[in-house]
């Protein structure tokens, strides 16, 4: 039930209670349910994927013109960053048909508005620091590995070389780390905004505990989010018109099996 049934107030945060008792199961669920959610609600979910696509697109079309192709790696590797945010309509939508509410074009791009507070907002423009910090962190990696050998991001084939090679093994190293730390920010703090009239730090803070909770089980999410999203980009970004919406609701339904 949705807390501002109860009374309208925000919940302290010792109120958001959350799950210790996780397991692959839940996981299964989750993305049955996400299916089942996405068949049900074609439309929205097509929508949120199609602007991920288009946004892929213009990402790569830009790197590629600019005549650095090198940095679709880092694109794409921190492409993932901002899948929370672009699914916070998709929350909506299955919070509305899991209560059996109309689930309408307004209500669903209203979201972004949360409850009138800005705190989705404000997870926006933390999605937007993040990303473009992994770009900086990425941009410095490069230029440390490559730069003194020589070799510009002109050529995907200068990452095939020792030097290459090396940089994309500690790269990827800074961006799992990166990247799991957004993730257990994020994963739960989203949906409980649309749900829950509370600030932004509390979701965080709720988020995380639920990660720490259940680490093995959110850990495992993580993977399969990243391998769903991965493999659906190399098909020209055309795969995300599934993975995504699918993931997003998927998403929303973990949420409710993880916070009480």
């Amino acid at each position: 039930m949705n807390v501002l049934d109860q009374g309208g107030a925000a919940p302290p945060l010792a109120a958001q209670q959350v799950s210790a008792e996780l397991n692959f199961g839940d996981l299964r669920g989750a993305l049955a349910a996400g299916w089942r959610d996405f068949l049900a609600l074609p439309q929205f979910g097509m929508f949120f994927g199609g602007v991920y696509v288009v946004a892929g697109l213009l990402v790569g079309w830009a790197a590629i013109t600019g005549g650095e192709p090198t940095w679709l790696i880092p694109t794409m590797a921190g492409f993932p960053l901002v899948a929370p945010f672009v699914a916070v309509g998709l929350y909506e939508a299955s919070r509305r048909h899991e209560a059996g509410e109309a689930v309408s074009w307004r209500a669903v791009l209203g979201a972004l508005k949360g409850h009138g507070d800005d705190q989705i907002l404000s997870m926006g423009v933390i999605v937007f620091v993040a990303f473009s910090f992994w770009m900086i962190v990425a941009h410095a990696i490069f230029a440390i590995f490559m730069a003194e050998s020589g070799m510009g991001g002109e050529s995907l084939a200068a990452l095939l070389s020792p030097t290459g090679l090396i940089m994309l093994a500690v790269g990827s190293a800074f961006g799992a780390v990166m990247a799991f730390a957004f993730y257990a920010m994020t994963v739960i703090s989203l949906p409980l905004l649309v749900e829950r009239k509370v600030d932004f730090l509390t979701a965080i803070i709720t988020s995380i505990k639920v990660v720490r909770r259940n680490p093995v089980v959110m850990i495992g999410w993580a993977a399969i989010i990243a391998v769903l999203l991965f493999a659906a980009m190399l098909p020209g970004f055309l795969g995300l018109f599934v993975a995504l919406p699918v993931l997003g609701h998927a998403t929303w339904h973990l949420y409710r099996r993880a916070v009480g």
